[in-house]
């Protein structure tokens, strides 16, 4: 007997149907009947009462379906603690980020880190939001840095810096003249928005600044990607509100960032990791960002708290 037997038992006496749990199991149903039935010859016991419209456990499948889900349930936290401990061994911190993190923390941490930790092995994964904190929750990741706080009891959330915005246009608009542009004045200004789904929170920040303040553009503009849209900036075809941090990594000629006359928002760049994480590496690495004291604006939020943007 095999732990693929009893998943597939499992899956059956949760389902009820073969059809249904060979979808499930991304097998075909004949082979899944047969493996059921060479479970039940191996242990001689009848598990399932089948006929042509429907499919019951036996008495004796009733208890063997609950020290399956022990066995399988014992054999995934052994697999866990192994992986666990070979981790901790080997001094890995593993680094979920994303662009923002990778331009606006790490240059003042990491080469330090490196310096003063030479034995820790760092793994960096750029990621999007929700990959990322689907990863801390399943201990594929020790910290992470994202946009959004993760709602789960057990992570340590912390606003490590937030990102200003900034509108930019081209330079030979006549308005890129002006230091604080009129709100009024962006009517005949197209609108680029880069539309990948890493851009989310940006995205959602710029249109409720836009609904807030009755904003209106000529048109907007649709791309793929930050660089899809300063590329279209450069080449006159309208304007893009994103972070200012953009403007020292663009080589590009004709593109001038500027403010408006209302203030624009503020995008939070939110450091998290389990509270239960006692890796060494990750302790050390804490200790740093909290020495360097990196934002003037770093603040502690709850763990159970949403980012309002």
């Amino acid at each position: 007997m095999e732990l693929r037997h009893l998943r597939y038992f499992i899956a059956v006496a949760e389902e009820l149907n073969f059809s249904k749990a060979a979808l499930r199991l991304y097998t075909a149903q004949p082979s899944l009947s047969q493996q059921i039935k060479d479970l039940e010859e191996e242990i001689g016991v009848r598990l399932f009462n089948r006929t042509k419209r429907k499919v019951e456990l036996t008495e004796e499948g009733i208890i063997f379906l609950e020290q399956a889900r022990l066995t399988i349930a014992q054999a995934e936290r052994s697999i866990y603690l192994v992986r666990k401990a070979y981790l901790s061994k080997q001094q890995i911190l593993r680094i979920g980020f994303i662009t923002a993190a990778e331009i606006r923390i790490f240059p003042r941490i990491l080469p330090n880190f490196r310096i003063q930790h030479p034995n820790f092995k760092i793994e960096l994964n750029i990621l999007n939001d929700h990959e990322q904190h689907q990863a801390l929750i399943k201990d594929e990741l020790d910290i992470i840095f994202t946009r959004q706080v993760v709602t789960h009891d057990q992570v340590e959330n912390h606003i490590v810096f937030k990102d200003d915005l900034a509108l930019i246009l081209p330079k030979q608009d006549p308005l890129s003249t002006l230091e604080h542009i009129p709100r009024s004045t962006l009517t005949r200004l197209n609108i680029i928005t880069p539309t990948s789904s890493s851009l989310a929170v940006l995205n959602q920040a710029v249109t409720q600044f836009i609904e807030k303040h009755h904003i209106t553009f000529k048109s907007q503009v649709k791309t793929q990607t930050i660089v899809d849209t300063l590329n279209l900036i450069n080449a006159g075809r309208g304007c893009a509100i994103l972070p200012k941090y953009v403007d020292p990594f663009s080589s590009l000629p004709n593109l001038a960032f500027r403010t408006l006359d209302v203030e624009l928002p503020t995008l939070d760049l939110v450091m998290s990791y389990k509270k239960q994480n006692t890796s060494a590496a990750l302790q050390c690495f804490l200790e740093m960002i909290d020495s360097l004291s990196i934002s003037s604006n770093q603040a502690e939020i709850p763990s159970t708290s949403t980012v309002k943007i």
